[in-house]
């Protein structure tokens, strides 16, 4: 009874990660504010690429390109901008929105950012 109780529950959480990730996917609106309070506005597109993994490519005045990955209701992506590497690090809302926080390897700030589902 235990062993079947634990493989539904297992297929239950297999199928849950996958929504969770399927959910993530399509084109967004960007706003957000560098890392001296300007703000700045774009667009951003997540394209998925298995499960749980994805890309992401930013246009908001420059660039940028990444992977990314879901965890429940945490997104994180890695992306290079020119030379710059960078971490953003997002809280998925009920409503599909995402809002995060940002920052650039070897500069000191935190900027932040919310894609709004399109």
């Amino acid at each position: 009874m235990f062993a079947r109780i634990s493989a539904a529950l297992s297929l239950l959480f297999a199928i849950s990660v996958s929504a969770l990730a399927a959910d993530i996917g399509g084109q967004y609106a960007v706003s957000g504010t560098n890392f001296d309070g300007s703000r700045y506005r774009g667009t951003a597109e997540i394209a998925l690429t298995s499960d749980t993994t994805c890309n992401i490519a930013w246009q908001t005045g420059s660039t940028a390109q990444g992977i990314c990955m879901r965890n429940g209701d945490s997104f994180a992506a890695s992306y290079v901008m020119g030379d710059a590497i960078g971490l953003v690090i997002y809280r998925v809302n009920q409503d599909g929105s995402l809002e995060g926080l940002w920052t650039i390897a070897g500069q000191d700030g935190v900027g932040t950012e919310t894609l709004t589902p399109r």
